[in-house]
């Protein structure tokens, strides 16, 4: 195995381990944020921040979040998709939650560490598809905490978050910015979020119209 391929297993593997060391600091955004920053500091990986790549990545990023929302939204019309909306213990301050912890919490470390740090050595030294595959599989594993404490069922949530991070990937490598992925997972966590707030508001409001008859 050349010294490039276990550099790449190394950073998935720290990073996967370090979601059940400290699972909870994603659950602070300023920890979150900074630990993604300071990531980004480290490594210097490519971000496509400037011109023309920016450009690119908005429009891929645009795209690929308005159909991925309205994936998200077609999925509230299957009952036990509503029911686990209905059951999730959501966070106290729901706007705090959309507007600090998604974007500066969850989309910008994530974003940073699996597509522009993990994504850009693994491609290089496993080759696309097999790099694609390693920073996918990490970043369902990654998932595994997080399911537990929201209480989701694991597997699930590995498959599916395993399958978002290969996509999130093409569409960094696609684009040539990380601003394509970045957007993709907004629209992906912030449609989930107001599925789940307008379920739970609805279920709460005909409980209590019942509850009068």
């Amino acid at each position: 195995m050349h010294s490039s391929q276990i550099r790449a297993f190394a950073i998935a593997a720290a990073m996967v381990g370090w979601s059940f060391v400290a699972p909870r600091v994603r659950f602070h955004p300023a920890q979150s944020a900074a630990l993604g920053t300071g990531l980004y500091a480290l490594a210097r990986p490519p971000l496509g921040l400037r011109p023309p790549e920016l450009w690119s990545g908005v429009r891929h990023g645009l795209a690929a979040g308005a159909l991925l929302a309205l994936g998200v939204a077609a999925t509230t019309l299957v009952p036990s998709v509503r029911a686990g909306m209905a059951a999730r213990e959501l966070p106290a301050r729901p706007a705090r939650w959309m507007l600090l912890d998604i974007p500066l919490g969850t989309v910008w470390p994530e974003e940073v560490a699996y597509r522009a740090i993990l994504g850009t050595e693994s491609e290089r030294a496993f080759g696309t598809a097999g790099g694609r595959l390693l920073q996918a599989v990490a970043f369902g594993l990654w998932h595994i905490m997080d399911a537990r404490i929201t209480k989701n069922p694991v597997a699930g949530t590995v498959v599916v978050t395993g399958a978002a991070g290969w996509g999130f990937g093409w569409l960094y490598a696609r684009s040539g910015s990380v601003i394509a992925p970045m957007l993709a997972h907004l629209a992906v966590n912030q449609t989930a979020a107001v599925a789940a707030l307008y379920v739970q508001r609805r279920r709460t409001q005909t409980s209590r119209i019942s509850a009068t008859s």
